[in-house]
């Protein structure tokens, strides 16, 4: 038997404007498969995703922020 395992990923964004924004990348990213939560601080501009690493990349999650409209990119902090 395997076990899923979970990821943290930290993301810094650019071009966040308002609040609204915010939901918009929750829902984006939020619909990838093996996406378990995903929490946007829209004032300090970071994403943070929990996720299961064989089945959503790094790279997917930012290519669904960049589909909501905004540039990401993996942050150490």
């Amino acid at each position: 038997m395997t076990t899923a395992t979970s990821t943290h990923t930290l993301l810094r964004a650019e071009g966040f404007s308002c609040p609204s924004c915010v939901k918009k990348i929750e829902k984006q990213v939020g619909r990838l498969e093996g996406v378990e939560n995903v929490m946007v601080h829209f004032a300090s501009a970071r994403i943070e995703v929990d996720h299961d690493e064989s089945k959503t990349s790094v790279d997917d999650i930012v290519a669904a922020v960049a589909k909501a409209g905004f540039k990401a990119a993996p942050s150490a902090f």
